[in-house]
């Protein structure tokens, strides 16, 4: 009775908190709010990702790509968070450990590899975004960006849930507005894109690099899935999650068609069609939206590192990371992404990014489908 009077009270007396006192908001929607909160600064925030992706096949074509996007990321994501519930793989290490075992230690090579590729090029446009538009020094855009990711990774896993899942709402409200204002201004001409049915070769190819180009963040979501306690419900959380992912990919790709086949060849598609609606307030949201989900996939990345140390020091000593060790390594990490961003590491590191996506295809998601799949079916039921 205690118990409950108590999460009443919480969920009285915290609104930022609310809906995360409930378990269907815990199962179905936070997985989903941290991979798209992780997803988006490096998988769609400035339009031309979706262009190299999906728009360069018509407007059509780039639609079904879109489809098969989904499709692919509702069966791994299902299949992900299931392998996680069953053999309580909440950390990266755990979960490949258990998947392919020693060989857990090349995923950690990868990861690293790519992290520090995202970092770079977060800590490059960190600098410089908020300088561009509104004329803040880089040194003051990068020092805000440490703020956040210190106080974030500092707080913690409850913490870092509520901000991802809020910022997610405000990203939502920022993307449905360029939408709305996309179909006032530009109806008839995404009518008529549409309508013309332009599917151009290659359009499968281009919905299945972005699914497995993207995959990684799976990785980042593992330490939110304590709360799926069956197999029907690692699957809805993973369907939702896909969906999650997409919507606002979606919401932009309709908008940028407007300006098919021109958007093909503009380098910032976002600022550029937000500039020919005339609307300065929403290039300032937006570069304050794109910030913010910097921020986050900064945040989502580090916390997986220190849920893979702390998962480690609990085997080891029996205690866990300190909040303090938490932030240091956050600022570290942080660090080390602007540093390589002013020493011009990140064509370096960018050369070797294909053959990146190739490992982490292979280790977490061919693997998956196959020795996980395998192992999945051959655990003790619970």
């Amino acid at each position: 009775m205690a118990e409950n009077e108590t999460k009443q009270e919480a969920k009285k007396g915290n609104f930022l908190t609310f809906f995360m006192e409930y378990d269907w908001y815990k199962k179905y929607l936070m997985p989903g709010f941290i991979a798209q909160s992780v997803l988006i600064a490096g998988g769609y925030g400035t339009g031309r990702e979706l262009v190299e992706y999906f728009v360069q096949y018509g407007p059509t074509g780039g639609l079904m790509g879109m489809g098969l996007t989904t499709l692919l990321w509702a069966v791994f994501f299902a299949i992900s968070f299931e392998f996680a519930r069953v053999f309580r793989a909440y950390d990266y290490r755990t979960y490949f450990e258990k998947l392919i075992g020693k060989g857990w230690i090349l995923y950690e090579i990868a990861f690293l590899v790519l992290l520090s590729l995202i970092m770079g090029v977060v800590g490059a446009a960190s600098g410089s975004i908020l300088k561009d538009t509104f004329g803040i020094p880089p040194l003051v855009g990068s020092g805000i960006f440490l703020i956040f990711v210190a106080f974030l990774t500092y707080s913690g896993s409850r913490a870092i849930e509520v901000a991802l899942s809020w910022w997610s709402y405000v990203l939502y409200a920022v993307y449905i507005l360029f939408l709305y204002f996309g179909l006032t201004q530009f109806g008839d001409a995404i009518s008529a894109n549409f309508a013309a049915g332009v599917v151009k070769p290659g359009w499968q190819m281009g919905g299945f690099k972005y699914a497995f180009y993207n995959i990684a963040v799976v990785t980042t979501v593992l330490f939110s899935l304590r709360e799926i306690k069956t197999r029907k419900e690692a699957i809805l959380s993973g369907v939702i999650a896909s969906l999650i992912c997409i919507i606002p990919a979606v919401l932009f790709y309709v908008t940028i068609i407007a300006f098919y086949p021109d958007v093909v060849t503009m380098e910032l598609p976002a600022n550029t069609v937000i500039a020919k609606m005339g609307m300065p307030m929403l290039l300032g949201a937006w570069i304050i939206v794109l910030f913010g989900t910097m921020i986050e996939t900064g945040v989502g990345f580090f916390h997986s590192i220190n849920e893979r140390i702390n998962a480690t020091l609990i085997a080891k000593r029996g205690v866990g990371m300190s909040n303090t060790a938490r932030g240091l390594v956050g600022v570290g990490l942080a660090v080390i992404g602007l540093g390589i961003s002013n020493f011009g590491l990140i064509g370096l590191i960018a050369q070797g990014y294909g053959t990146i996506s190739w490992v982490f295809f292979i280790l977490q998601g061919v693997c998956l489908f196959t020795i996980g799949i395998y192992k999945i079916s051959k655990a003790p039921k619970n």
